[in-house]
């Protein structure tokens, strides 16, 4: 049993942030009802390609998809119609959580809101996702994450200093902003035990940029200096980036004065380690002009293998800078399981991407990959209390597929 086998949610949402969250919900063990609109589901359905391909090499859905929605139950539902919106009424009647990301006010026509579902069910956790969040003078304004990651300073921060600013390689606002909502949907969870009150959370891609900025929001704030790109380099540790070497990169990451002699001895330049410049961190910090030239050099005496070993041996923080094929073939990596495969009703085997949670009671033993468009309509309403009847004549009129 999971974590949270005993909750149901429904996921109203798509693309990213909202899937995200509903998907982490899953992997604990709590039922995630994902509702989509008949015909197309999704958007992220056909966000590719790749697409995940059968052993007859027939594409199914695009690995976007997939990497978002294992194990939850798909329900095909016109919410614009007015059968539809009763259908989810009642869905939400019977469930403890509620995630969507439709624009603000936007489920409000369809009587999809907080304040419409709470009359039904008074102890909903239902969450609302937005770029903007729910007030403010932005708070109409769509939010997509390459722009949240621009407005919100990371892209301030990321990329070479006489370069462009540079987003990151994943959509990391969407991915952390799922994340915040699921520890808000546990909080506001084990709250209603207490209390017996749902209540609403608003979640915004921009608030959480700003949040998870970190050490360098707190820089900005003490020092009232914007902090500025650094390429690879870290602002408050010396040595801490990539390395040319002989023959490729490394990372070299080192966190102390301790950590900076033994390198130094390492490499031949114990001196380095003595020199009142560069001894402690503060003092490498504000001479990384003219210490870093001096480690370049150092560095590409030798081959990348020769100093993750010896780095390693003498317990320096380093790292290869690993393309995806060299992540999945990496021993820990592999023992850890952080690659699986999951069952599919077309596919047959999906590959995925394990949740990194590991649970010492209640482990994350999520099987079932991505469902097709509508794969669970029937088992859903039927235990709603539908009749096939019902569910034919449903279909029949389109508000389900």
């Amino acid at each position: 049993m999971g974590a949270l086998s005993h909750i149901r949610v429904l996921d109203l949402s798509r693309i990213l942030a909202g899937p995200w969250a509903g998907q982490t919900l899953a992997d604990y063990g709590a039922e995630v009802i994902k509702v989509e609109r008949p015909g197309c589901g999704d958007d992220t359905r056909r966000w590719g390609p790749p697409f995940v391909k059968d052993a007859e090499g027939n594409p199914g859905d695009a690995a976007y998809y997939h990497s978002a929605n294992r194990g939850k139950k798909s329900v095909a539902i016109d919410i614009t119609s007015t059968e539809g919106q009763a259908l989810v009424r009642k869905l939400a009647a019977e469930v403890d959580v509620v995630i969507e990301n439709y624009k603000v006010g936007g489920l409000a026509k369809y009587g999809l809101d907080y304040a419409s579902l709470k009359a039904v069910n008074p102890r909903l956790v239902y969450c609302s996702i937005t770029g903007f969040g729910q007030d403010g003078p932005y708070k109409q304004r769509a939010g997509y994450d390459f722009m949240i990651q621009a407005m919100g300073g990371l892209m301030s921060v990321t990329g070479e200093p006489e370069g462009q600013p540079m987003k990151v390689g994943v959509a990391l606002a969407d991915v952390m902003t799922g994340l915040y909502a699921v520890t808000a949907i546990q909080a506001a969870l084990l709250h209603r035990e207490q209390s017996g009150e749902g209540q609403y959370i608003d979640m915004s891609l921009l608030d959480v940029q700003v949040a998870a900025l970190a050490n360098q929001a707190m820089n900005y704030l003490v020092a009232e200096q914007p902090p500025a790109r650094l390429g690879n380099a870290h602002p408050n540790i010396v040595p801490y980036e990539a390395f040319a070497t002989e023959d490729g990169h490394i990372i070299l990451a080192v966190g102390n004065d301790s950590q900076f002699r033994a390198f130094c001895e390492l490499a031949g330049a114990a001196d380095l380690a003595e020199n009142p410049a560069f001894a402690t961190n503060p003092q490498r910090v504000a001479n990384r002009t003219d210490l870093i030239p001096l480690i370049k050099h150092l560095m590409k005496q030798y081959s990348s293998d020769w100093w993750l070993t010896q780095l390693e041996g003498c317990g320096v923080p380093c790292g290869p800078i690993n393309t995806l094929d060299q992540v999945f073939s990496d021993p820990q990596v592999q023992h850890r399981e952080m690659k699986v495969n999951l069952q599919h009703p077309e596919i047959g085997s999906v590959p995925g991407v394990a949740n990194p949670v590991k649970f010492s009671g209640t482990p994350v033993t999520c099987q079932s990959a991505s469902p097709l468009l509508g794969e669970h309509s029937d088992e859903v309403l039927q235990n709603l209390g539908l009749d096939a009847a019902e569910i034919a004549k449903l279909r029949q009129d389109r508000v389900i597929s």
